[in-house]
């Protein structure tokens, strides 16, 4: 009867779908609990970050929700719940993506249509022919990134902008470089006071849109590596971020913000003072060289600045409850609170490696890594270079979301990554 009884078992877990591996993998969430708790205390302790928010969960659940430390270096205000972070890069997912991933479901946009047939000022290009499959995978041979704004700095005597020595005449830190006193702006593209048409990038400051044009056309030249290799770059969801909007004929912000809407989440979106106050925004880096300022409710990254603070590759702010939305609906095939967000099929084609045969281990806009003791095959996410991460695993329906601000009060502040800080967490949470 024992052995009966033990089949009778058996079968109704094959007919349920519950397997063995999931059943060993059940969450201890006060075990958990208990290894973040400490993990969080040893890197304040150490100074890796001010202060951080941690959600993990699975596809219908949540089981760990806290905040940890302060805002900012100064330890003066506790982070809350509702406190939103500059997600830096993981905005190439959770904005420009998911809106290449709703129009890719809404057969409004294929993964072969070509930069130069959809955006007609890269159509007698050099990088005309580059498909949107390749702009995800970062695939194009487009070099990392392009430093825009630095254009718009220069020094009376010519002298250079950053000196790797301290001295009179350059007497600030800006990462690794000491920056010269006497900078003075371009007044033919910036501007200090509001002007009709120009475009804000900080709180004091405002660029001609004449300034775009050089911008499109330093990306369209900036093929400098061989086209199908791996190389990770910001000018591809930036070009993203254009196909998009010129197939649609809306802005970025505009198109990912009713995705939100729709999965009902609000603390989420560009330009953050437009939508939450300045008390809810996590200060990010002290910019002595261009906005000489505590960069706070504005983007960190200085490419998305220039554009006005909505960009493919940045621009993004949330807090860890918002994306946690996301994370249930992804890991859901693209359906949340009964409604499909996104195609299941297309949810499936953006997190696979489709080139992991070449040895490329990366998803359609999602970054996914070669499998090692942090990272399983199917795992996806995106981190950001502010302190960010969040990864799922679709093969238990676990999700891990960090929000930090490590470059606060200086970008130079990188013990997090020393130490395999958050890809630890996530190989606990995966147990």
């Amino acid at each position: 009867m024992k052995k009966t009884g033990v089949r009778i078992v058996l079968v109704l877990l094959i007919l349920s779908g519950i397997s063995f591996s999931s059943l060993k993998k059940s969450f201890d969430t006060k075990q958990n609990v208990v290894f973040i708790d400490s993990m969080m205390n040893n890197a304040l302790e150490k100074g890796f970050f001010p202060g951080a928010q941690i959600i993990v969960g699975s596809k219908d659940s949540v089981f760990i929700v806290k905040n940890y430390g302060y805002q900012d270096c100064f330890k003066k205000q506790k982070v809350k719940t509702e406190d939103v972070y500059d997600l830096a890069s993981m905005s190439k997912v959770l904005g420009a993506t998911l809106v290449a991933m709703r129009l890719a479901g809404e057969d409004k946009i294929s993964l072969e249509d070509k930069l130069g047939d959809v955006v007609p000022f890269y159509k007698n290009t050099t990088i005309a022919n580059l498909t949107l499959f390749e702009l995800l995978t970062h695939t194009t041979g487009l070099k990392s990134g392009i430093t825009f704004y630095k254009s718009l700095l220069s020094t009376p005597d010519g002298s250079p902008l950053l000196s790797d020595r301290k001295s009179a005449d350059y007497p600030d830190l800006f990462d690794n470089m000491y920056v010269n006193k006497h900078i003075v702006y371009d007044t033919k593209y910036l501007s200090f006071e509001p002007k009709d048409n120009y475009v804000r990038i900080y709180k004091n400051m405002w660029l001609n849109p004449e300034f775009y044009t050089s911008v499109d056309e330093q990306i369209a030249v900036a093929n400098t590596n061989p086209r199908g290799q791996y190389l990770y770059s910001d000018l591809n969801l930036i070009l993203v971020q254009q196909m998009v909007e010129a197939k649609t004929g809306l802005k970025l912000d505009r198109l990912a913000k009713a995705i939100y809407n729709e999965l009902g989440i609000s603390k989420i979106g560009y330009n953050p003072l437009q939508w939450t106050s300045l008390q809810n925004v996590i200060p990010t880096e002290l910019d002595n060289l261009f906005r000489k300022d505590t960069i706070r409710g504005y983007v960190h990254d200085e490419a998305a600045a220039i554009l006005g603070g909505v960009s493919g590759n940045a621009g993004l702010f949330a807090n860890a409850q918002s994306i946690s939305v996301i994370c249930q609906m992804l890991l859901n095939n693209g359906k949340y609170n009964g409604k499909q967000i996104l195609k299941a099929k297309v949810v499936a084609a953006f997190t696979k490696s489709p080139l992991a045969k070449k040895g490329i281990y990366r998803g359609l806009g999602f970054d996914k890594r070669k499998p090692d003791e942090f990272y399983q095959k199917n795992d996806f996410g995106h981190t950001g270079f502010t302190g960010t991460f969040f990864f799922m695993n679709p093969d238990n329906n676990r999700f891990l979301i960090i929000l930090t601000n490590r470059v606060n009060p200086a970008r130079t502040n990188r013990l997090m990554y020393k130490d395999d800080f958050c890809p630890k967490i996530w190989k606990q949470m995966n147990k």
